[in-house]
């Protein structure tokens, strides 16, 4: 039994390293995916919002784009607005205002897949009589 404990000496080293390395990664990884679904949340409440405000009484849809582009500007970054656009659509019968951002999904910090992420928000076109 005592040359079993011998053969073992300085394993500790080792495996403490290997299992500091495991729970780096890991927390990194973490980090990442927390990242990345901030970038998706934020894109896709600029996209509501720009939507909202291109369906307002007296504005167009170019307003929408300009509405969404600042927002994603001041929350993230302009290379996440370049590829914003708007067009109309039906929900449930009523006209409405569709506005869709495409843009890089971060996979290594806010670095990643061009266009990787497309996400869309609507808004029910205002009437004013």
């Amino acid at each position: 039994m005592r040359a079993l404990v011998v053969e073992e000496r300085g394993s500790a080293v080792a495996e403490f390293t290997l299992v500091g390395i495991l729970l780096t990664v890991l927390a990194l990884a973490v980090v990442q995916l927390a990242l990345a679904l901030h970038v998706r949340n934020t894109l896709l409440d600029a996209a509501a919002e720009g939507a909202r405000y291109a369906a307002l009484g007296g504005s167009s849809s170019a307003d929408g784009i300009a509405r969404t582009k600042d927002l994603i500007t001041a929350a993230v970054s302009a290379e996440y607005a370049q590829d914003v656009t708007a067009g109309s659509a039906s929900i449930g019968g009523v006209p409405a205002v569709e506005v869709s951002v495409r843009a890089t999904l971060p996979v290594v910090g806010l670095l990643g897949v061009q266009r990787g992420l497309e996400v869309s928000g609507h808004a029910a076109i205002e009437v004013v009589e």
